[in-house]
């Protein structure tokens, strides 16, 4: 058994396909399928379930993998710490994000860049149940999105809260001239309007639609959207009003739009970056970490 045999495992888990797999390895199709075939041969177990695809894992295959995915984090843990020692923190950071949440990441990884220039990121937009799963199972090293703080302890995770600042209705006040005022908006008030919000999968939408259905109330949603770039350009046209958390967009953007806060009860879920404990975390999860809990807004 060898490191990269345990990769190809991780690799095929992620891809769920073999030629995907063999692609983000760096290899051929059949040198994968041999090397893991002589990693099942050399365990005596059947990890794979063939046919003439990709069919799942074996419950020993899970089982392996669960130690596979831990051995490589470890392993990348160590090449990012030994390239640290030699060249300072530098490499890329895998970041999970859900797509509406209480700080503007721009902004934060801007002030961490002060401190780590040479650090880069790959961001992946995920659903907050999808990040957790992320961080489990070291797909990503760092999260940012809601979670159950009961979950968060009962899996160790390090965990620096975001600042609850409430939500707030963003809209053009060209399309929405009665809207125009500073005292915040009920939710009778915006289930008169057209809104444009996440989509009905996304934590933060099911915590607006449980807040309407608790009211009795029926809003119309004109745009549905995965998207904020989107959700976004429909209220700079008018289409509707977008809602989201305070703080989530850059000021720039705002420009032209107009900013009300909404009454609504706070999240069930809690705002929060998110890494592995200590030991567990990789050097740049951990680099990075330190460094951005100190620029969160209070």
């Amino acid at each position: 058994m060898d490191i990269k045999q345990l990769i190809y495992l991780c690799n095929l888990e992620r891809e769920r396909h073999f030629g995907r797999a063999a692609e983000a390895s760096f290899v051929t199709q059949p040198t994968l399928s041999m090397r893991l075939k002589n990693l099942e041969r050399e365990l005596g177990l059947s990890l794979i379930n063939r046919s003439n695809n990709f069919a799942g894992f074996t419950p020993e295959g899970d089982r392996v993998l669960a130690w596979a995915r831990e051995i490589v984090s470890v392993y990348q843990g160590l090449k990012l710490e030994v390239e640290s020692l030699k060249h300072g923190v530098n490499g890329t950071l895998r970041l999970g994000v859900v797509p509406q949440c209480s700080v503007a990441l721009p902004l934060l990884l801007k002030a961490v860049q002060a401190r780590y220039p040479q650090l880069d990121y790959r961001i992946a937009v995920l659903s907050a149940d999808q990040l957790l799963e992320a961080l489990n199972s070291h797909t990503v090293d760092v999260g940012i999105g809601f979670f159950e703080m009961a979950t968060l302890r009962e899996l160790h995770f390090q965990t620096a809260m975001l600042a609850d600042r409430g939500v707030e209705a963003i809209f053009h006040p060209d399309h929405f001239p009665q809207l125009v005022a500073s005292g915040p908006l009920t939710l009778n008030e915006l289930a008169q309007q057209p809104l444009c919000l996440a989509e009905p999968t996304r934590y933060f939408r099911r915590y607006l639609d449980m807040a309407f259905r608790e009211a009795a109330l029926v809003p119309r949603v004109v745009v549905e959207s995965a998207s904020v770039m989107q959700l976004m350009q429909c209220a700079q046209v008018g289409l509707g009003l977008l809602i989201s958390p305070v703080g989530h967009l850059l000021p720039g953007s705002l420009q032209g739009l107009h900013q009300r806060p909404i009454q609504l009860q706070p999240m069930a879920r809690e705002a929060a970056l998110v890494i592995a404990e200590p030991g567990r975390a990789t050097p740049l999860a951990q680099h990075f970490f330190d460094e951005a809990r100190g620029q969160l807004p209070v």
